[in-house]
């Protein structure tokens, strides 16, 4: 299932960058290099999230990124078991003012683009300010690209839809760790909470 964007749409839709930073996008990354399989994915999904940051600059989409990024010690995480509470300190990732939380040079902030603050979990509204600030800018219509698709992609996807949001994935602008993956939540996944296009249908309409 694809979609299209149009002129009344954009006024209150918003492209959101889950986790652009150099763990996943730069090859230092911690987690480019841990987990990244498909590298050729993840390059072609880079270039796209530049042309569907572009486009949104220049087309009144407002732009927003949601990163990760914890305390000294992963206070916030403490005493996970399992799952990313236990992975994330584990792998020291996203560490506070360090390398690999900046945001990729090339889809960094600029002014006037909303910086989502105190996310703590998978999906970009767990502990954040982000549902907030949609709703008291009302934007209805979310486009999501980011990293990685099975994992906050998706949860940021399933999450948006129970909170009523209109939710589009971009799914040439995401990445998982490798082609399976990203085929699977691509054909199975998103046309329950929402609808998936490609960046040149994001820029074309």
């Amino acid at each position: 299932m694809t979609a299209t964007i149009n002129a009344q749409e954009q006024t209150k839709s918003a492209l959101i960058l889950i986790e652009t930073q150099n763990e996943w996008m730069h090859k230092d990354g911690k987690l480019y290099k841990a987990l990244v399989e498909d590298r050729e994915m993840m390059h072609h999904s880079i270039t796209n999230i530049e042309k569907a940051l572009d486009y949104a600059r220049k087309n009144n989409i407002e732009v927003i990124h949601v990163g990760l990024r914890f305390e000294k010690g992963y206070p916030e995480l403490a005493n996970g078991k399992s799952g990313l509470r236990k992975a994330i300190p584990n792998a020291g990732t996203f560490p506070i003012n360090e390398f690999g939380s900046q945001f990729y040079k090339t889809v960094k902030p600029i002014d006037g683009e909303f910086i989502v603050t105190g996310r703590v979990g998978a999906s970009g509204f767990t502990g954040s300010n982000l549902d907030v600030y949609l709703r008291n800018n009302k934007i209805e219509n979310l486009y999501l690209v980011g990293y990685a698709t099975h994992v906050c992609v998706e949860s940021t996807l399933r999450d948006a839809h129970e909170k009523g949001y209109n939710t589009f994935l971009i799914s040439d602008g995401t990445a998982a760790f490798n082609r399976m993956q990203q085929d699977y939540v691509i054909r199975e996944v998103v046309h329950h909470f929402g609808e998936h296009l490609t960046v040149e249908e994001f820029i074309n309409e």
